[in-house]
């Protein structure tokens, strides 16, 4: 019973897939000999109301995971994509908390299409993957592990390790910091929703955003280039050193303005808990979070 409500294209399918005929070897029209008729519906029938009311819940809890997203698209346009969704990407876990996780990837991969006289650009769709990657994120760090029950880097302790010894300093990040890397500033959209708004969709600029938990609350942190750069170097086991010489390289013109921030990230990074130790890959040595 289970593979057949579960089957993404419909009941009469699921009766005739291997997973069904595993279990019992019928065919869609022999489904009276384990699901007895009653006197309005055929057995084919009752099996359909379990799976629409199953993908009818899968449905709610897609609207949950992304209402901005639906606010974006509208109610009608997104239960059309997260149809589509379910049939391309059906649920194969116990758990409804990786239910989404594919759905940026989905919208990627189809595209809405922006017809003539609907009144959006023709990079409307991408506005709306970076959106649907911005909400997932925050739902996989909400979901996932935080940094509530663990140690972090003390600011202070991060002051003390000497000058010397800063490029070879090798960084964790907490295990919930999340970095993207958009093409539009979906995060200004994102945070006027949830606060009631009715806001403008943005115009296309390049974003950079670090998402964490702290105190069981997500979130997110606009990013200059440079600054996403050393992140993404640290987060990857790059020595702050080489870190820092990665964005050197794309500052130019900025690379004054470059080190004269180094200090002031750090220090702000370290405070907001995107950190949990401090090695120097020169001696081995650890500087934990007390």
């Amino acid at each position: 019973m289970q593979a057949v409500i579960m089957h993404p294209v419909g009941v009469e399918e699921g009766i005739a897939s291997p997973a069904a005929r595993e279990c019992i070897e019928v065919e869609p029209a022999e489904a009276e000999m384990v699901i007895a008729r009653s006197q309005a519906l055929t057995s084919v029938e009752r099996l359909g109301i379990y799976s629409r009311a199953y993908f009818a819940r899968l449905l709610e809890c897609l609207r949950e995971e992304f209402p901005v997203l639906k606010h974006a698209l509208g109610e009608e346009a997104f239960d059309a994509f997260a149809a589509g969704y379910l049939q391309r990407y059906p649920s194969r876990s116990y758990t409804l908390v990786e239910l989404g996780t594919r759905f940026p990837k989905f919208l990627a991969e189809t595209r809405p299409v922006v017809e003539e006289g609907d009144g959006f650009s023709d990079d409307w769709p991408d506005f709306l993957i970076d959106l649907a990657t911005l909400e997932q994120t925050f739902n996989e760090v909400f979901d996932g592990p935080g940094t509530e029950r663990e140690p972090l880097l003390d600011p202070e302790r991060l002051q003390e390790i000497p000058a010397e010894e800063w490029p070879d300093m090798l960084l964790e990040g907490a295990r919930c910091l999340r970095l993207l890397a958009l093409r539009f500033p979906v995060h200004r959209y994102f945070t006027a929703v949830r606060r009631q708004e009715s806001p403008d969709l943005p115009t296309r600029a390049e974003s950079y955003l670090a998402v964490s938990r702290r105190n069981y609350v997500v979130r997110h942190y606009e990013l200059s280039l440079p600054a996403y750069q050393i992140l993404k170097a640290l987060l990857g086991g790059e020595a702050v050193g080489g870190s820092i010489g990665r964005a050197i390289e794309s500052a130019g013109a900025d690379t004054d303005r470059l080190s004269a921030n180094l200090s002031e990230w750090f220090r702000d990074w370290a405070a907001e808990g995107f950190f949990r130790t401090a090695r120097s890959r020169r001696n081995d040595s650890t500087t934990d979070a007390c």
